[in-house]
């Protein structure tokens, strides 16, 4: 088992309490996420997660959240300022009757063998795929799609939680950047942004729906879809002294560009063409870069 502390905004979303609404109906704070995020919030039952992007009209991306939803209200994880993102929704609401406040909540990501059984312990019992507990101020979410493995949020008062944890190997930002990239998971500002379809990314399967209806950003998104098979994909590279931004090249024409980099591994986007042509090329300064695997899904 290891764990890293995870430095995040947390905002809980919620709508006017004590209205009786009719059969079907949703409270405007539903309404207002389901109609600006690219999941499903309306489908979303009580106490479980989902992850979602917050696209512009043209379908880039401008944020990402993990959306816990706790009965009554919905707790928002992003890597955006807290105090940004509640300025622009609360532009954005119109005359909604929906609320926000910025939370200042511990978060803690653990995962790998044993986190299974710490969370049992945590709750005394078990916590179903996908789904979020609370308990004593605790929050505790099982969340495979985090780093693309079984593992566990434990958001709030982590004191507790702490103690649980000596002894146990705590990751550096290195490592946890590295497992990352290895595992082909997208960053907000680094794959996640202007001029890339969050779509050539890998991410449809647990970030998108195509079925809810509209939202900001889904007419480009459908666009991109149904044209059927993206031309350009998120890509694991490996070579050595690369570098974020720097260009793909094969047979002296830029087929891609890098994103990340971390510890001799690297994310970049690349033509599918070109990755059915051939798993060696170079940067536009000369060095050797190879294609590992194409990251989709």
């Amino acid at each position: 088992m290891e764990w890293i502390e995870l430095r995040r905004s947390k905002i809980r979303v919620y709508g006017k309490r004590g209205k009786l609404l009719p059969k079907g109906m949703e409270e405007e704070h539903t309404s207002f996420l389901h109609s600006l995020l690219t999941n499903d919030i309306k489908g979303m039952q009580s106490n479980t997660l989902s992850y979602n992007l917050w696209l512009k009209q043209n379908g880039f991306p401008i944020g990402e959240f993990f959306v816990y939803k706790l009965e009554d209200y919905y707790l928002l994880d992003t890597p955006l300022g807290a105090r940004e993102v509640i300025e622009e929704f609360s532009r954005l609401k119109l005359s909604m009757r929906v609320y926000f406040e910025e939370l200042s909540y511990e978060h803690l990501f653990v995962f790998g063998e044993g986190s299974g059984e710490l969370v049992k312990e945590l709750l005394g019992g078990s916590l179903e795929p996908m789904r979020v507990n609370l308990k004593d101020g605790l929050l505790v979410a099982h969340n495979p799609i985090r780093i693309k493995e079984e593992g566990y949020d434990l958001v709030g008062d982590l004191s507790a939680v702490r103690e649980k944890l000596k002894g146990i190997r705590e990751l550096s930002k290195e490592t946890w950047e590295r497992l990352r990239v290895e595992r082909c998971v997208p960053l907000l500002g680094k794959e996640l942004k202007e001029g890339f379809s969050p779509l050539e990314t890998g991410v449809l399967s647990y970030a998108i729906s195509l079925t809810k209806g509209c939202y900001v950003g889904q007419e480009a998104i459908a666009r991109v879809y149904y044209r059927g098979r993206l031309p350009r994909v998120l890509a694991l590279f490996e070579g050595k002294e690369l570098r974020e931004g720097e260009r793909i090249r094969y047979e002296g024409k830029d087929v891609g560009v890098i994103t990340s980099v971390a510890e001799g591994l690297a994310l970049g986007y690349l033509l599918r063409a070109s990755a059915e042509k051939s798993k060696s090329f170079f940067t536009q300064e000369g060095r050797e870069i190879r294609l590992l695997r194409l990251c989709e899904g």
